[in-house]
């Protein structure tokens, strides 16, 4: 998303929004990398710190905190280069509304809902990409494969459960009480 759809470097802004996603996580490591400044979204003090820790270098608490005003102020009203998005209908406005002029937004989810809504004039007056984006290659696969292997990448992972408390996972993931990817293994830990 952040080398082919919506390319980011030195020199341009990224904000992405919940950084304590396993998503949100690769975005924030990946923007840093590619030497962009990166703006994070994360709820609560504690995921905020975390996604600090992971590269972002600027942090909003989505839970007290409006991303739009703060993506406002740390610009100097100029907006960000590219949004990731994943998060859908709770974000999509205000994410739109983050970019700057020829600004581009990529989405790969809808975590909130899938109903977004845009007003086209924004969109075209402001010469707006919005860019959707599944898996990569088997090339970019290895690119990153290769980066994790030389410590320049981490995967996060917050818990492993066994298959067997799957529905307690699942009620962790619902609760959004984890930072990084929740992990299910066919056998118990213990």
């Amino acid at each position: 998303m952040l080398t082919e759809r919506a390319p980011v470097g030195p020199g341009s802004w990224l904000l992405v929004h919940a950084a304590g996603s396993g998503v949100g996580c690769a975005a924030v490591q990946m923007g840093r990398l590619l030497g962009a400044t990166v703006v994070a979204t994360a709820g609560g003090a504690e995921k905020c710190e975390r996604a600090r820790a992971l590269g972002a270098e600027h942090v909003v608490d989505s839970s007290r905190q409006d991303f739009l005003e703060e993506v406002k102020r740390l610009t100097a009203r100029r907006g960000v280069d590219v949004v990731f998005e994943h998060t859908g209908t709770a974000t999509w406005d205000r994410s739109v509304r983050a970019l700057v002029q020829g600004g581009r937004l990529v989405t790969c989810g809808a975590t909130s809902g899938h109903d977004a809504r845009i007003d086209l004039r924004y969109l075209f007056a402001r010469q707006i990409s919005l860019v959707g984006s599944t898996m990569g290659t088997r090339a970019e696969l290895a690119k990153v494969l290769e980066l994790a292997a030389a410590g320049r990448l981490h995967a996060v992972v917050d818990r492993v459960f066994p298959l067997a408390d799957g529905v307690h996972a699942q009620e962790v993931l619902a609760s959004r009480a984890h930072f990084g990817k929740l992990v299910l293994v066919p056998w118990d830990q213990g």
